[in-house]
């Protein structure tokens, strides 16, 4: 799988690691830089992946939360914050996100190399509850909310 990864001034300390993580996993990494401001990494990964020529990303900041807000208002992404393996998994396989974030300054190298794997070796279910549940998510994105 092609992941487009970046990361804001505080995520640098993870490039390495996120991309050899994602190297070892048989997957290629596209590492597309940093930024200081966590919006214009967000921008460039989001728009990588909304464009199809990626089929997931990875962003990094300090704390995770800011490049998934930014990541999120891109029409097709769905960014979330995966702190632990758990959630970095179930993201994709209940909500199909297709953008990890990462806060380098919240987790350590260790753990984040677990939640990376776990979200790039994640598969989303298909399954009929998650179908419905993500085609909710799909209409408030195109305006016209839920009921």
């Amino acid at each position: 799988m092609k992941f487009a990864v970046a990361f804001d001034h505080a995520g640098v300390p993870f490039r390495e690691l996120v991309m050899a993580t994602l190297s070892a996993g048989g997957h290629e990494p596209v590492d597309l830089g940093e930024q200081d401001d966590y919006p214009d990494v967000a921008v460039i990964v989001g728009r990588a992946v909304a464009s199809s020529d990626y089929e997931r990303g990875v962003l990094v900041c300090g704390s995770g939360a800011g490049v998934a807000v930014a990541a999120c208002k891109l029409p097709g992404i769905r960014a979330a914050v995966g702190h632990e393996p758990y959630t970095a998994s179930q993201m994709v396989t209940h909500d199909d996100c297709n953008v990890l974030c990462l806060g380098a300054r919240v987790v350590g190298p260790a753990l984040a190399e677990l939640c990376v794997a776990a979200f790039a070796q994640a598969v989303f279910s298909n399954e009929e509850r998650h179908v419905r549940r993500l085609g909710k998510v799909m209409e408030i994105e195109r305006g016209s909310g839920t009921k």
